[in-house]
């Protein structure tokens, strides 16, 4: 182990989950301190990152974003800002924000954590591809090629959660109850989101989910 790694933007494969496509930096190079992602808009005129604000009650990132290659405008709270190569723009949890790149190229680099929480890894990242399959309704095929993931990849738990949701969707209550257990062993936090979540309710009156969730 040499204690360190080096990979170049072009080097980290790129994932989509059928909007923006980003690089995964953080699960290229297994941080597990901070959250980091990278998002390149090939021409002038694409969206880098999706319209979205961290104002979940569960979550509530800060974000710092930095342009390092390109031009890009942010929209923030409908605001536009100019943010050429070199800018950082920093965005509060209840922000709505999105960018467009100005020119071909642009790269944006984004960071973020929970204040004063310890940061947890919940691979977010790798179920993402899954996510058009998900919105598309075939749970069962999605069930089936994320459970080759969930074997193949480091244990994360948002992947194992939203596994356990579509085998819940499919009428594999056994392999959904496992699936729940483990993510919430990895994330307390899973328990929380598993109380109101819609696509759990085919499996919500069974006794090992009220042991597992409390509700």
């Amino acid at each position: 182990m040499s204690g360190y790694a080096i990979a170049h933007l072009d080097e980290i494969d790129e994932l989509s989950d059928g909007r923006q496509p980003w690089r995964p930096v953080r699960h290229h190079f297994g941080i597990s301190s901070f959250g980091i992602t990278a998002w390149t808009g090939r021409e002038a005129g694409d969206r880098i990152l999706n319209e979205h604000d961290e104002a979940d009650a569960t979550d509530r990132s800060e974000e710092l974003y930095l342009v390092t290659q390109g031009r890009a405008v942010f929209e923030l709270d409908g605001e536009r800002r100019d943010a050429p190569a070199g800018t950082f723009v920093f965005v509060e949890p209840d922000v709505k924000r999105t960018a467009f790149a100005e020119e071909p190229g642009t790269t944006i680099v984004a960071v973020g954590g929970v204040p004063g929480k310890a940061y947890e890894v919940s691979g977010w990242e790798v179920w993402a591809p899954f996510r058009p399959l998900y919105e598309a309704g075939d749970y069962a095929a999605v069930a089936d090629r994320a459970r080759e993931l969930t074997e193949s990849e480091p244990r994360y738990a948002v992947p194992l959660y939203n596994l356990a949701c579509c085998e819940s969707l499919a009428g594999r209550t056994d392999e959904a109850l496992e699936h729940l257990r483990q993510a919430i062993e990895l994330m307390d936090g899973m328990r929380e989101y598993a109380k109101s979540d819609s696509d759990l309710d085919a499996i919500r009156k069974e006794a090992a989910f009220e042991e597992l969730v409390g509700a």
